[in-house]
């Protein structure tokens, strides 16, 4: 353990090293040189920050920004290989994603519609409301390209993820109620995304509404339902493929924003800092207005966490994959490609406020790492 914090501790001096050599580079002009030191400060503090366990979760955050100053740098690497081009996996690596997510899941995942049909009823509709008008708006105030402001409401119309139910669990929200929402609003994407995605974007983009309904069925509730019948059938017989699901999941997500971003790298040159602003507003406005207007209808505390939650985060994988059955990734594509990452580390940093904030009547709970949790850790008493 000892030895594991001093390779931790060397790797963040190191990482500050390689930021002065930044900063230094930058200021003598070596604009197109420091990519290669940028690359590996990332690497380097992804491994450093793994000493603390607070903020150990966003060790794979900060991977995902070493990838992506990758893909910024070197876009030709992820645009095609050998006449092969490597956005064509995208839909697939979505589908074992949501492969994945459906073996976590079980028929009782749904129980909590029948359980707490109130807040499952809030959460949906703040889900499919605030986040749309939301990205609507930003789209519309910022003057975007039409393309660019599409994904912004694209991401808006998107279905919260698992990554919603991870943060639940580390805010001591309500962790069943979170995986609930979570599996009705991705049961309902194939209708609402594309309904949503007509009405507000279509001014923007052509929005095929059928053909993207069916393309979300194929990449989301054909594989979510495969999922589940695995799951039923093979139930505590397929440990490994338990153990292996999260990896493959997070490799998978950061393998489709790397792609993103080196096909949209010339307009994120253009736009990148703006789009990241207005990315930022709006997830973290996402879980502001979840938060407050579930407290308006008198939803408990630990529900009102839970639906700021969902409200905030969103599936950017499947919106990733919709811009690319729109044949639009380079440009669709890019709001989802930031809103991932950036989600998590506010996510993460909004939970471990929550968890060290008291439930009215409760003691505050200790920081916990963050880790992976699946919509089967449901049954885990709550903390």
């Amino acid at each position: 353990m000892k030895e594991n914090k001093k390779f931790f501790t060397i790797a963040l001096y190191a990482a500050l090293a390689c930021l002065a050599a930044v900063l230094i580079m930058l200021a003598m002009g070596y604009r197109s040189e420091v990519g290669p030191v940028i690359i590996v400060f990332f690497v380097l503090l992804a491994i450093g920050v793994r000493k603390y366990p607070a903020i150990k979760g966003f060790s794979y955050t900060i991977s995902i920004f070493a990838a992506v100053t990758v893909a910024m740098f070197y876009p030709s690497y992820f645009v095609e290989v050998n006449g092969f081009q490597l956005k064509t996996l995208i839909v697939p690596l979505l589908q074992i994603i949501m492969f994945g997510m459906g073996t976590a899941m079980s028929l009782e995942d749904f129980a909590g519609v029948v359980k707490m049909p109130k807040a499952v009823l809030v959460g949906l509709i703040c889900q499919f409301s605030i986040m749309p008008g939301l990205g609507f708006t930003l789209a519309n105030v910022f003057d975007f390209p039409p393309e660019i402001a599409a994904g912004i409401i694209l991401i808006g119309c998107a279905p919260s993820g698992l990554a919603s139910n991870v943060m639940s669990f580390l805010a001591n929200a309500n962790l069943a109620l979170s995986v609930t929402i979570t599996a009705m609003a991705t049961l309902l994407a194939p209708l609402m995304t594309p309904l949503l995605m007509k009405l507000l974007a279509g001014e923007f983009v052509q929005v095929e509404v059928w053909a993207m309904m069916w393309d979300i069925v194929k990449m989301v509730i054909i594989p979510i339902g495969a999922g589940l019948l695995f799951n039923k059938l093979l139930s505590g017989k397929a440990k490994w493929l338990d153990d292996a699901m999260p990896l493959v999941s997070m490799i998978g997500i950061a393998f489709i924003i790397t792609i993103i971003t080196a096909a949209g790298r010339e307009s994120l040159l253009s736009i990148g800092l703006t789009l990241i602003l207005v990315v930022f507003i709006h997830n973290t406005f996402g879980y502001f207005l979840g938060y407050w207007f579930s407290r308006l209808v008198g939803l408990d505390e630990r529900s009102c966490r839970t639906v700021a939650i969902e409200v905030g985060m969103q599936n950017g994988g499947l919106a990733s994959a919709i811009a690319l059955q729109m044949g639009k990734v380079a440009t669709v594509g890019l709001a989802p490609a930031i809103f991932g990452p950036l989600m998590n580390i506010t996510g993460s940093s909004l939970a471990t406020w929550w968890r060290g904030k008291p439930i009215p009547g409760e003691n505050a709970l200790p920081v916990q790492e963050p880790t992976v949790v699946t919509p089967k850790q449901e049954k885990i008493k709550q903390p």
